[in-house]
């Protein structure tokens, strides 16, 4: 074989080989941001190992001004990890979460309903708090719904061209997954999540007697 045709040979490799890597599946998928209902609509092509996602967050207080629901839609940067989480802090501040993912054709196109956190006490007690100014707050016990099982305490900063501001602390009961998280929320805060566990449920009084007149009756 004359050099020409190893040559020749190799180029055809190469050039196979660059187009079998060059080639990757893509698919499109729903691209846009809302706030409050606010959106901007359009389409862009994703990479089908990165995912398309949707998240929803919402954010309530008791001043419904303030009330903040942003959802997202596109194409994941990266892995895209489904998750979903709520807490409900002092103040009667509320805050719900949710990031689901697919790998078709626009799979993110249809809406997403935010969960809402059950009003069925469980037994849980946390310490609850809110303030946006200060690393402290007064806590107020407050007692946990549903799937809010853990005490969260919820640091949240604002970077700036100084460092970063102090923007949210807080405790209240959370889900499991809302603890130790690092991670942003609502475009621009991000925050740093720490769980313990709640007070045990307590026995009731009645639940105490009745369990003395069993024992009387045994011995």
């Amino acid at each position: 074989m004359t050099w020409a045709s190893i040559l020749k040979n190799l180029l055809m490799v190469c050039v196979f080989t660059s187009s079998a890597v060059s080639t990757v599946e893509s698919y499109r998928c729903a691209n846009f941001s809302c706030v409050n209902g606010n959106c901007a609509l359009k389409t862009q092509t994703c990479v089908a190992s990165q995912g398309c996602f949707h998240r929803v967050q919402e954010f309530k207080t008791p001043i419904s001004s303030s009330n903040l629901v942003v959802q997202e839609k596109g194409c994941s940067t990266n892995k895209c990890n489904k998750l979903a989480f709520s807490a409900t802090l002092g103040h009667q501040v509320t805050f719900g979460y949710e990031q689901q993912c697919c790998q078709t054709e626009e799979c993110n196109k249809g809406d997403v309903q935010l969960s809402q956190p059950s009003s069925q006490t469980n037994g849980v007690e946390c310490p609850a708090c809110y303030n946006e100014t200060h690393m402290s707050c007064d806590p107020v016990l407050l007692k946990c719904t549903g799937a809010q099982t853990k005490c969260v305490e919820v640091i949240g900063t604002v970077p700036t061209i100084y460092g970063s501001l102090l923007s949210i602390y807080a405790k209240g009961c959370a889900t499991e997954t809302a603890c130790d998280l690092n991670k942003d929320i609502l475009n621009s805060i991000k925050i740093r999540t720490f769980c313990s566990s709640g007070s045990p449920p307590l026995t009731s009084i009645s639940s105490v007697l009745t369990g003395l007149l069993l024992l009387k009756v045994v011995l």
